[in-house]
């Protein structure tokens, strides 16, 4: 949320402004002024202190030649006509021991407090020297431009700091009243200014409380807010306009909303039937998908079932050939040795050719033994999801089994790469199905028109799951249907005998019947890729 931006007041403004530069005029002149007012004070105390210096050392002056100290604190009486004089030293310069000493002291106060010599301090001294509470200043005594002694004088300057105070107060008073004079103009002024603005915001607060827009705003006493007056009632006006083509397009917005109320209710009588026409539909359309599915696993069990039997039909076939032909040689053998004409060649012959059609006999039904276990096997798997343990790569030489009399005739080589010792606790039914249909599915789409094909099938376990990646180097899938090939009735091959329910059907085994994912990537000509995940124990 950004900051609020401060709004100030005229009233505000107008006192900070000229209050404060009122204010800081008065400040700054009356400072000026008692600035000046104190150096001139200085000036003053620095001529007088001077002046008196120089009357005492005309009236010092023979006393310090002839040496008369005594006559001169008898007869010296100036001291006492100086004003807020606090001391004085008369100091005389002995020229043979080129040095000086006190030849008269004077302090106004006995009470006061002797103070050190100054006579070192002329270099300091030769100009009046303030301090906080007093000036002292040191003047030479000449006698035809021959220095003989030195005067000390210390004048009190609280007189000066009494009128100093007195100007300071003077000064603040001064400035109060300036200042509460200047409040006074200013709040007039402002009120004067700020009166035709407010009546305008009480105009404005009612005509927004009572939504009446009819009213104007009264003239105004200056030029700035009467403009702005007749502004606020041209404004008004139009607003008075805006709210009556408001009104009518809100009348007008009632009936249209009436109308198409009418219309809504309508339409919603005729949506409700129609929705429970396509509930109805699509009901059916779920139980005829789930038909459909269903006569596409009968179906493929049932071209399953043909090529076993077809392929069992070849084993039992020689079995009874080879049965046949030994019956009739038995029969032969059975005639000659009633009849006592059967030779030790016939039985020899005979016993070698029993031999052959046993052993043909025996290796054709074990043969057409293993195809009917391996159906079995299959058929139950498929017809079944039950979890149990099995060797993947067992599972697979099963399917490769059942898919032989489809296979053998057709120029397809079928590579697996898996491990031989792959053993998962899994669904061994719907990984069945999927394998069967996949494979049958690039043999019927992916190699269609095609002498030569090649499907590789590679399963490894990735941590807790199985990944089996089917490839083929078939003709691929258009882009047309790519991103719609796991949905239902997805065909190349409608009125051709395709369903489109075959990759929908392995879609659904790995996703439900599994718990795991499919992914297939595809570029038309280079064949399919089919990537299949699920968890495994």
């Amino acid at each position: 949320m950004p900051p609020t931006k401060r709004i100030w007041s005229i009233r505000r403004i107008f006192l900070i402004s000229i209050i404060g530069f009122v204010s800081l005029l008065s400040i700054v002149s009356i400072s000026i002024l008692a600035k000046q007012y104190i150096n001139s004070y200085n000036i003053l105390a620095s001529s007088h202190i001077k002046y008196w210096a120089s009357v005492v050392a005309d009236e010092s002056r023979d006393y310090l030649v002839n040496s008369e100290r005594q006559a001169l604190n008898d007869n010296l009486s100036i001291s006492e006509k100086i004003p807020n004089l606090n001391y004085l030293h008369i100091y005389q310069l002995n020229k043979q021991a080129e040095n000086t000493e006190l030849f008269y002291s004077y302090k106004r106060n006995q009470r006061r407090s002797a103070i050190t010599e100054k006579s070192n301090d002329y270099a300091h001294l030769s100009v009046p020297r303030f301090r906080e509470k007093y000036v002292e200043y040191m003047q030479a005594i000449k006698v035809d431009e021959n220095v003989i002694g030195f005067i000390y004088l210390q004048s009190s300057t609280e007189h000066i700091t009494l009128l100093t105070d007195k100007l300071l107060i003077t000064s603040t008073v001064l400035i109060i009243i300036i200042i509460i004079i200047v409040t006074f103009i200013a709040l007039q002024l402002e009120r004067y200014i700020s009166a035709p603005f407010f009546t305008l915001i009480n105009t404005i607060q009612i005509a927004s409380r009572q939504k009446n827009f009819r009213q104007q705003c009264q003239a105004m006493p200056y030029r700035e807010a009467d403009m702005l007056s007749q502004n606020i009632n041209i404004l008004f006006t139009r607003m008075e306009k805006h709210i009556a083509q408001l009104d009518a397009a809100e009348q007008q917005s009632i009936e249209h909303s009436h109308e198409l109320e009418d219309k809504i209710n309508k339409r919603t009588a005729a949506l409700k039937e129609s929705n429970q026409d396509l509930l109805s539909t699509l009901e059916k359309l779920h139980q005829f998908q789930g038909q459909l599915v269903e006569s596409e696993k009968m179906a493929s069990l049932g071209d399953m079932v043909a090529g076993v039997a077809h392929e069992v039909n070849t084993p039992i076939g020689l079995g009874v050939t080879a049965s046949t032909l030994l019956a009739d040689r038995l029969e032969d053998i059975k005639t000659n040795f009633e009849n006592k004409t059967l030779k030790s060649s016939q039985l020899k012959k005979f016993l070698n050719e029993g031999s052959e059609n046993v052993a043909i006999i025996y290796r054709n039904l074990n043969r057409a033994a293993d195809l009917i276990s391996s159906f079995k096997k299959v058929a139950v798997d498929q017809s079944s999801e039950e979890v149990r343990t099995f060797k993947v790569k067992e599972l697979l030489s099963e399917v490769l089994l059942t898919l032989r009399p489809k296979l053998h005739c057709l120029p397809y080589v079928i590579d697996i790469d898996c491990p031989d010792n792959l053993t998962i606790v899994s669904k061994p039914g719907p990984i069945n199905q999927i394998l069967i249909n996949l494979v049958m599915n690039s043999i019927i789409h992916g190699f269609e028109g095609r002498e030569a094909g090649r499907i590789s099938i590679t399963v490894m376990p990735l941590s807790n799951q199985l990944n089996i990646l089917f490839k083929d180097d078939g003709h691929g899938v258009n882009e047309s249907i790519k991103n719609k090939v796991f949905e239902p009735f997805t065909t190349t091959k409608r009125g051709e005998g395709g369903s489109g329910l075959g990759l929908h059907l392995v879609y659904n085994l790995v996703t439900q019947a599994l718990g795991g994912s499919i992914v297939l990537n595809s570029e038309l000509g280079k064949g399919v890729s089919i990537e299949i995940n699920f968890p495994i124990n």
